[in-house]
């Protein structure tokens, strides 16, 4: 399948922070593998001159997806500590955007458009077609595809650019198939006119 990165076209690289990351406190297996293959997404929007905004997970010590607040998750991607920063293989260009996602204690935020004004930016550069990749497939790229859709935007999932966690095999997976069937249209980079 060949698609273009049209005129209204914007990049959304999902969480490829450390925590994410081999070593962290929440790692995707492999989850810095999508690194080199995100950063050539970044640039070609960064030299088309298009939008590259970049999410993070911001959390406040205290935020309810942790184990010792009753949530599921190990502590993780906590406000301005090391943990919270970004891959540092990954190009972050000045021009980038970063939208940070989680940062109120008492609601989970999964998707780059919960809590944030991100659909709102996108409404003011009139973005039509969101290319997402990141971390991780089955939960935080998932989310923001899906309410990528829910916005009226057409949404290419970047195959090639995310990782997955798997708590239970086959996550990923079934995250992918439940993304097409909303209407996301799934590439490899290979794939971009």
């Amino acid at each position: 399948m060949n698609i273009c990165i049209t005129h209204n076209s914007a990049l959304i690289v999902v969480d490829v922070q450390n925590d994410f990351c081999p070593g962290g406190a929440l790692p995707v297996p492999g989850g810095a593998q999508v690194v080199t293959v995100l950063n050539h997404y970044i640039r070609k929007f960064i030299d088309t001159g298009l939008p590259v905004y970049l999410t993070r997970d911001w959390h406040p010590g205290d935020h309810l997806s942790f184990k010792s607040q009753g949530g599921i998750w190990p502590v993780h991607c906590v406000q301005e500590t090391e943990g919270a920063r970004f891959h540092p293989e990954l190009f972050s260009p000045s021009a980038a955007v970063v939208i940070s996602k989680g940062t109120d204690p008492g609601k989970e935020a999964y998707s780059g458009f919960q809590g944030t004004d991100l659909a709102h930016q996108l409404k003011q550069r009139q973005v039509g077609r969101l290319f997402v990749g990141g971390l991780a497939t089955d939960y935080c790229v998932k989310s923001t595809v899906l309410d990528a859709i829910r916005e009226g935007l057409e949404v290419v999932f970047l195959s090639d650019a995310s990782m997955g966690v798997d708590v239970k095999p086959g996550d990923s997976e079934r995250a992918i198939q439940e993304m097409l069937r909303e209407g996301a249209i799934k590439i490899i980079i290979g794939d971009i006119e």
